[in-house]
């Protein structure tokens, strides 16, 4: 058998009805029929949707191999492209040749068509990725990967690389994880302290926690640029927002206002979530019926909608006024949390709310500060 396959996403939207095809993927499933053919669903990751096989009995593995396919063999199956008359799915493909690349031993193999809990997932790390959920958030974080590069190599943006390992810590945005190669068993040292002298950069490296810095760096020379890599934060908070590893875009733009900013963020998360919807939507659906049944709608809301701006300040006092009695008081100088960013956008405006003129003493010190003298020309999108 040839090596050459079509991906299974490319044939069930195929009109070559009655051409031959070659696709290689897994079993989910198998059944044996008394007419003397089996249905195999196979499934190469490329979808979420499997391509159901026709196998009949006069193949010449068949009772040697398709009666024993079990869920997780991998199999190469060449065959022709038929109407399906099942319900459910357009085609399907009429074996010709079904060959065995990898066999799967039912009595340990874990997966199975039913639901898994993520506790179990997280116990079978080099398999879930066959599931559904797993295989649903490799496919969009693929599709915005791509867009974001789309998104800004359509408006001019150089594409920057970042140091990984550094040994800035841009604006003390996170504690770092620190890289080295010294034995840790036997640390040289130099007047009670340790001695960087002997590493190998001659000097404390440490993942970085944003590339930032280099990126304005960068942007003072070429216009607009934009990182897009990994990032690290040693911060031990077990929160929905906090993450030790997270891929993190910074566009940097000279000659641009704070309204240039903010039109340019707005427009970016409208293009992405757009783009998501309309080339991932099996995968969007599935996310809407089994994880949050308001995903696809709270996107197309965003879409649609302005978002509101106004200033820190204005937005104190619509929690001050508001009665609300937030597990975190908030007063002038502190920093929101998710509770009020969520009552701001949630509750009282309805919509996505990009906040401005926070106090300087809470932002980096390269801020561009007001005339008030209090606060800095600074834009933060509040979450929803």
């Amino acid at each position: 058998m040839k090596r050459e396959s079509t991906r299974i996403r490319e044939l069930l939207t195929s009109e070559k009805i009655g051409e031959q095809f070659t696709v290689m993927g897994w079993v989910r499933t198998k059944r044996d029929s008394k007419g003397g053919f089996s249905f195999i669903e196979i499934n190469d990751g490329s979808c979420m949707s499997s391509l159901q096989i026709i196998a009949d009995n006069d193949l010449s593995n068949y009772e040697k191999d398709v009666t024993k396919l079990q869920t997780g063999c991998s199999i190469g199956v060449t065959g022709t492209l038929a109407a399906s008359q099942g319900k459910g799915q357009k085609v399907e493909l009429q074996a010709k040749e079904i060959q065995v690349l990898g066999w799967s031993d039912p009595e340990v193999y874990p997966l199975q068509k039913k639901r898994h809990s993520f506790e179990f997932l997280r116990t079978i790390a080099h398999l879930r990725p066959r599931t559904n959920t797993f295989g649903a958030v490799a496919r969009v974080r693929n599709s915005m990967s791509f867009a974001i590069h789309n998104f800004f190599q359509e408006r001019g943006f150089l594409y920057v690389h970042t140091p990984i390992i550094t040994g800035s810590d841009c604006e003390g945005a996170g504690e770092m994880f620190r890289v080295t190669t010294l034995d840790l068993n036997d640390v040289p040292r130099k007047e009670g302290q340790v001695d960087f002298e002997k590493d190998f950069f001659g000097g404390q490296a440490n993942l970085t926690v944003s590339g930032q810095l280099e990126g304005e760096i960068y942007a003072l020379a070429m216009g607009d640029v934009y990182t897009f890599g990994p990032t690290f934060r040693a911060e031990n908070s077990n929160t929905s927002r906090h993450l030790a590893e997270f891929w993190m875009i910074e566009p940097e733009m000279a000659f641009c206002d704070l309204e240039g900013n903010i039109s340019l963020a707005v427009a970016f998360l409208k293009y992405i979530f757009r783009w998501v919807l309309d080339r991932c939507e099996e995968d969007m659906q599935f996310f809407n019926r089994f994880i949050d049944k308001s995903i696809i709608k709270n996107l197309e809301d965003i879409i649609s909608q302005d978002f509101e701006v106004m200033t820190y300040t204005e937005a104190l006092k619509i929690f001050s006024q508001s009665g609300k009695n937030f597990e975190y008081p908030v007063e002038w100088g502190s920093d929101l949390q998710s509770e009020h960013e969520r009552y701001l956008c949630e509750e009282v405006m309805g919509r996505p709310v990009v906040l401005t003129d926070y106090p300087q003493d809470i932002k980096p010190f390269y801020m561009k500060r007001n005339s008030d003298g209090k606060t800095v020309h600074w834009r933060e999108p509040a979450r929803g």
